[in-house]
């Protein structure tokens, strides 16, 4: 009988760490990945909550003060009901991240929307460094806490000296 080598199944163990690595390498890949996408689904709610507050603002303001009151219906700010043609938003965008336009409407004291969040119970990822519009969502545990209200403040040029 010949005696083996004591080299034998080196491969196989070798090509079983192999296996391991790539799954390991594979898994954090697509853990990357997941989070990557989470932090460009909440930039994309951060635009789209502020063009809607935008849009809002816009809606309230765009006639004198005696008249103003807030849209009753988010399809009011893609065609102004009270002007012949006026756009205050574009489309109506779907919440980026549950995908669906299923907004939570925020009310105001008059019943129309002054605002808009995301149903989503998920936790965010950001909690801090915010914009100064969005400075109240630092440290919010939930993205429906995250509420995008209207500032109906009529925006007053600045004036400079020098």
């Amino acid at each position: 009988m010949k005696c083996r080598p004591a080299q034998q199944g080196f491969s196989y163990l070798a090509l079983l760490i192999l296996i391991a690595v790539l799954g390991v390498t594979g898994t954090a890949t697509v853990l990357l990945g997941e989070i990557s996408e989470r932090r460009q689904a909440e930039q994309a709610l951060l635009l789209t909550g502020s063009a809607y507050r935008n849009a809002i603002a816009s809606y309230y303001n765009a006639v004198p003060a005696e008249k103003r009151h807030y849209p009753r219906a988010l399809a009011d700010l893609l065609r102004d009901p009270r002007f012949p043609l006026r756009r205050h938003l574009r489309r109506l965008y779907p919440d980026p991240i549950s995908g669906q336009a299923d907004w939570l409407l925020l009310r105001g004291p008059d019943g129309g929307i002054m605002g808009i969040a995301s149903r989503s119970t998920a936790q965010p990822i950001k909690l801090d460094l915010f914009d100064e519009e969005d400075s109240a969502f630092k440290q919010k545990r939930h993205y429906s806490e995250w509420l995008f209200v209207a500032d109906i403040a009529p925006k007053t040029p600045r004036i400079l000296t020098y």
